[in-house]
């Protein structure tokens, strides 16, 4: 039997033989306050190209099916419902109607119709979150995305409330709302938002336009939701993407839903995008926070062309959704007239790009076009090379054929494919139409392989500094064992920046750049034969090509004295970014990595690059240091942290970052002592506001050091009697470094499936604390005992958050490798699981060389 699972032979089967034209559904939610099921009726028209009698499914997770009537006749549910499908024999050619009476289910998994209670009002809230196959949990549909069709959806709801969907919203009648139908659309992109929500309201126009905007969250964030900045980075997103598309934006209104318990950053439904509601900030945070959530907003927004207009035929160029949208809304952050993060490429690559080299690495790498055999394939394919090393050769791409000829392309793209469905070649042959370029020798060599090249610059000078010899060194190295392919050597249009300090300033300043094609093994760049060496040579400068780039030694030498000195954020990003390869490569000892970050931190302005050094010390310090220098380690880096917090502007974004950095390790008794003195108030910073949430970062540490116990959490959860404020309680007492408070947290998600997904993940980020190795030391054996049931008898997406957070990934051993492979071989786990097993123990391989080669390095 199928199970939940459906695959890419049978969708392409059902397109074959299916043509749908609509759907109404009709939804009875008045019960929604007090949870459980709620009456769900679907009727959908569909043509058959097949002579009478064929044979199909329609898909549904449901508790119950009361009725199953087709073309008139009832079918017995209790014959044709099974799994998650619905038989359709004997069907007619041309117009079939079909009609579904079920019982659905409220989940709290964050999948299908996911419904929380705010303890702030009592109020129940719903949305729908539908991608990958969920919609057949609200209502029965082909869920491929394909098979577009209108919907057309009628709601009861309680009194009072409201219910948004992709249509416009209409005036209740009895508290039933029946919405439009909407334009021809995928199932995955349908939505409906339902609850007391507060809203706020405004337009976009232009030229005779005219589209309602609207901003919704609940009541009890409504004093936190900064809507006027929201609309602004909306309105720039609409100028931008509506000139650079040459289309209008192809729906009737655009809301944007802050909603509870979100598993992803946002999802894009059609004209109703839902986000998380942590992007409604109850404290203060820092730019990079706004600059996140300003891309996220774009990137949504970008989908309702490439994705929701014109949709992907099958789940293999889900890449090309993601990655358009994430390369789109970036460029948008950096060239739409009054951003205010025209510095955006600085963060993708000091971000996105080292998420995208990471994945690039692990045994699980795949081509970006990746082969999606069926739904358990793309459900753990979300990944850094789907969304960032995608986002990463579109650019490449862009710089290939010019920015220019790109969007021409995607002009007649959408013109072509408007309310249909495509695959790659189809954007790949607009490309070729507009640049002239043959792209498919690019597509094969970028898309259609797996694997991530090096770049080296290979220098000779004489004995004056003039360069007599340059040349780029393209490397494919060999493939993480497991992985499938070969390595490929790419082309590569990158530039080369040529730096020199400059004595006035003390900054390092671009002299020249040189754009060129590397191709193949060996470069020579002959246009700097005759140059006097400059005193740093950066391989793909503008961050043009998606490659790890190293510097020759002379280059390293300088910028490892000088590397907070380029006047420019994103060469300081690129050379930030090397520095972590080379650390995680395990060819820079983590206790360099650290002077590294220590010489040179304090002079980087960006606070998103300040943020990202900072994490990545702490796991470098904990996952590749040399075990015995670790402690030692984390004093240098904690007494540092605190320096910086003591010495930030008050009231800066700096200062915040350092005050996190600092509370994230405070070990000393002094350093918890002020912890615990800034929570009471009697000390003070100037400047710093320890404000709700970061009462809750203080806190957490020192439940997660014994300083806290049960008393102070809950003195704390009732000050912050919100959800957030649940969670936070929920990691605190999960942290807490007892084998009672361990037993607890691990019986709370594995004994039960009774947490919701965002109290699930809390308690899992609590209970793994890097520095109770040896009280999570149990846990290892426990944990490849019960993630296969865990994995076969809950939904996806708390299943993949217990296999990849409870993990033994802070065991850095052998022993821990030993025990996974055994698991492997032993316990036969499906595809995906096994993915993301083995994704989890290359981190530990990976953290055991690195510790060997800081051993060494210590020597």
């Amino acid at each position: 039997m199928p199970g939940t699972n459906l695959t890419r032979e049978e969708a392409q089967q059902r397109a074959k033989l299916l043509a749908v034209d609509s759907y109404e559904i009709e939804l009875d939610l008045s019960g929604a306050q007090e949870g459980g099921t709620y009456r769900s009726v679907t009727t959908v028209r569909f043509d058959v190209t097949a002579d009478n009698g064929a044979e199909s499914f329609i898909d549904l997770v449901a508790p119950t099916v009361h009725e199953v009537t087709l073309n008139g006749d009832s079918l017995d549910p209790a014959e044709v419902f099974a799994d998650s499908r619905i038989a359709l024999p004997g069907l007619l050619k041309g117009r079939n109607i079909l009609r579904v009476v079920a019982d659905c289910a409220y989940t709290n998994t964050g999948e299908g119709l996911h419904r929380f209670v705010d303890p702030v009002d009592d109020q129940a809230y719903l949305y729908t979150q539908f991608e990958v196959p969920d919609a057949r949990r609200v209502f029965a549909s082909f869920e491929q995305p394909d098979l577009k069709a209108t919907f057309q959806f009628t709601v009861k709801a309680p009194e009072g409330w409201t219910v948004i969907s992709n249509s416009p919203t209409p005036e209740p009648q009895d508290s039933v709302w029946v919405f439009e139908p909407t334009p021809r659309i995928s199932t995955y992109v349908t939505a409906l938002i339902v609850g007391p929500y507060h809203s706020v309201h405004s337009v976009y126009e232009k030229d005779g336009q005219s589209v309602p905007l609207g901003i919704y969250c609940r009541p009890s964030l409504a004093e936190y939701l900064d809507s006027d900045a929201l609309f602004e980075v909306t309105r720039q997103g609409f100028e931008w993407f509506q000139e650079k598309f040459d289309y209008p934006y192809p729906f009737k209104k655009y809301d944007q839903l802050f909603v509870p318990e979100f598993n992803a950053g946002a999802m894009e439904n059609a004209g109703a995008v839902t986000i998380r509601d942590q992007y409604v900030f109850r404290s203060k945070v820092t730019d990079a926070a706004y600059e996140t959530r300003a891309e996220t907003v774009l990137h949504e927004l970008a989908h309702m062309w490439f994705g929701d207009l014109v949709t992907m035929e099958w789940w293999n160029d889900l890449w090309l959704n993601e990655s358009f949208a994430t390369y789109t809304s970036i460029a948008c952050q950096a060239a739409a007239p009054g951003s205010r993060w025209p510095h955006s490429w600085t963060t993708f690559a000091n971000s996105m790009k080292t998420w995208a080299y990471r994945q690039d690495q692990l045994p699980s790498t795949h081509p970006i076009m990746a082969d999606i055999r069926d739904l358990d394939d793309v459900l753990v394919n979300f990944d850094g090379i789907t969304y960032a090393k995608g986002a990463s050769v579109l650019k490449q791409l862009v710089a290939y054929v010019g920015e220019d000829e790109f969007f021409r392309g995607v002009q007649a793209y959408f013109k072509a494919h408007a309310y249909g469905n495509t695959r790659l070649s189809d954007l790949l042959g607009a490309l070729e139409e507009t640049s002239g370029r043959d792209l498919k020798t690019w597509s094969k060599q970028w898309l259609e392989t797996a694997g991530i090249n090096v770049l080296r610059p290979e220098i000779e000078t004489d004995a004056n500094g003039v360069v007599t010899s340059f040349a780029i060194r393209q490397e494919a190295p060999a493939l993480p064992a497991g992985a499938k392919g070969e390595p490929t050597l790419r082309p590569h249009r990158i530039a080369v920046g040529l730096y020199e300090l400059d004595d006035d300033s003390g900054k390092l300043l671009r002299d020249e750049r040189i754009e060129l094609d590397v191709d193949g093994e060996l470069t020579a760049v002959p246009q700097l034969v005759g140059k006097r060496r400059p005193a740093v040579v950066l391989l793909n400068d503008d961050d043009l090509s998606y490659a790890k780039v190293r510097l020759d030694e002379q280059s390293l030498a300088f910028v490892t004295e000088h590397l907070g000195d380029f006047e420019s954020s994103l060469p300081r990003a690129l050379c930030w970014a090397s520095a972590w390869d080379m650390t995680r490569d395990a060819e820079l000892a983590t206790r360099d990595y650290l002077s590294l970050v220590l010489s040179g931190i304090g002079k980087e302005s960006d606070i998103g690059v300040v943020q990202s050094l900072q994490r990545q010390v702490k796991l470098a310090i904990d996952l590749y240091a040399d075990p015995t220098a670790r402690e030692a380690l984390l004093a240098r880096w904690t007494d540092a942290t605190l320096a910086h917090l003591r010495a930030a502007a008050p009231g800066s974004d700096h200062q915040l970052a350092w005050a996190r950095a600092f509370a994230a390790t405070a070990r000393t008794p002094e350093q918890l002592d002020l912890l615990d003195a800034l929570l009471e108030g009697s000390q003070t910073i100037e400047g710093l506001v320890v404000d709700t949430e970061l009462r809750w970062t203080f806190v957490q540490r020192l439940a997660a050091v014994g300083r806290f116990d049960e008393t102070e959490i809950a003195g704390e959860y009732e000050r912050d009697k919100t959800a957030a404020g649940e969670r936070h309680a929920a990691t605190a007492r999960a942290a807490r470094p007892t084998p009672e408070a361990k037993a607890e947290a691990w019986a709370s998600v594995i004994d039960s499936d009774k947490l919701p997904n965002a109290v699930q993940e809390a308690v899992i980020g609590g209970f793994v604390q890097t520095d109770q190795r040896e009280l999570l030391a149990p846990y290892a054996d426990r944990y490849f005992e019960v993630v296969k049931d865990i994995w076969e008898s809950r939904s996806h997406e708390m299943a993949q958050q217990i296999a990849v957070g409870l993990y033994p990934t802070v065991q850095v051993s052998q022993e821990t490798l030993d025990k996974t492979d055994a698991w492997l071989d032993s316990a036969e786990p499906n595809a995906a699981l096994r993915r993301l097993v083995s994704e989890s123990r290359a981190g530990v391989e990976r953290a055991l060389r690195a510790q060997r080669a800081d051993a060494a390095a210590g020597q």
